[in-house]
């Protein structure tokens, strides 16, 4: 047991107690925590500094806002109902389409407006968010996956999570939805984490309910050696949100839009660590060589090219 603990720590394997008292107390600051935990808020202040976010089309915070749902969802015919201050994908409602007045998943599912009306309830009556408490409902834009991304995950839209430690990129994984995760790219509800190689955007092979898999299991494609679109501009787009919100430690969740180009679809302040398994190494050496070579005047260029030399530890 001993000798296992120690070949982890030389890997640089980051447990939840370091992670918890070495990164995110150390490097994020409290007062900071609302303002990633809350969706809206986030979206907010990633627009005023020129990042490109999924469409904000409805927000429902008071009873009156939800009194009057019918009319807020007049003429929309697909988005994504969240809750602003949700965690880990719950209360998560995928609309593609409207047919005889019913909104329609991605799984088929009809839902009448008493189906969303009933959603947004447990929404704000906290059924979702981080610690119980009163919520809001939003109403997103449905993003559209890239077309090269569809070559491996032809169901829901893949996300790319990068961690970035005091503004430098310094791991990243993408996740590729599934059938068994009902299209969400949700590691916890059955979808594919592939880790990437930080100097040059390619797949690494990828895991699966804590299993290495090589292939898509709906699709049978390969998934390693994938080569992630505009890689380079994707990883400044990550160090640019720590330029905005302030946090040292953070997970950015990047879709690419068949029309908009990439999105920074939310941030997280206390990024979970299955990303080591899906890379198969460790957070710590990485960020170890961050602190040797940081320093104030660092730009976003020099950053991204940072990431791509602690990329090989």
């Amino acid at each position: 047991m001993l000798g296992r603990y120690r070949a982890l720590k030389r890997a640089g394997v980051v447990g939840l107690n370091a992670r918890n008292a070495e990164y995110i107390m150390r490097w994020n600051q409290r007062k900071l925590y609302p303002l990633v935990d809350n969706k809206i808020l986030c979206k907010k202040r990633l627009m005023e500094n020129g990042i490109a976010v999924p469409d904000l089309l409805a927000s429902i915070r008071t009873q009156y806002d939800a009194g009057h749902l019918k009319t807020r969802l007049s003429g929309l015919k697909e988005f994504v109902l969240k809750p602003a201050c949700g965690s880990g994908g719950d209360g998560i409602l995928v609309i593609t389409a409207h047919r005889n007045n019913a909104w329609v998943t991605p799984g088929g599912q009809m839902l009448d407006l008493d189906d969303i009306q009933y959603h947004v309830s447990g929404i704000m009556n906290g059924m979702y968010s981080l610690a119980g408490q009163n919520d809001e409902a939003m109403f997103e834009g449905l993003v559209i996956s890239d077309v090269r991304l569809r070559r491996l995950a032809r169901e829901g839209v893949p996300d790319i999570r990068v961690i970035v430690y005091r503004g430098v990129p310094v791991m990243a994984m993408v996740r590729l939805p599934t059938r068994k995760s009902g299209g969400k790219a949700n590691l916890h509800q059955g979808a594919i984490g592939a880790g990437i190689r930080m100097a040059t955007g390619q797949t690494l092979s990828a895991v699966m309910d804590n299993r290495v898999v090589e292939e898509h299991p709906d699709t049978g494609e390969s998934i390693r050696d994938f080569e992630i679109p505009d890689w380079q501009g994707l990883l400044g787009l990550a160090a640019r949100c720590h330029d905005a919100v302030g946090l040292g430690y953070l997970g950015v969740d990047i879709v690419m839009d068949e029309t908009k180009g990439p999105l920074v679809l939310e941030l997280n302040a206390r990024p979970g660590l299955a990303i080591q398994i899906a890379n198969r190494g460790g957070l710590g050496l990485r960020t170890e060589a961050v602190d040797r070579a940081w320093s104030e005047d660092l730009t976003v260029d020099d950053r991204v090219a940072l990431a791509a030399e602690v990329g090989d530890r």
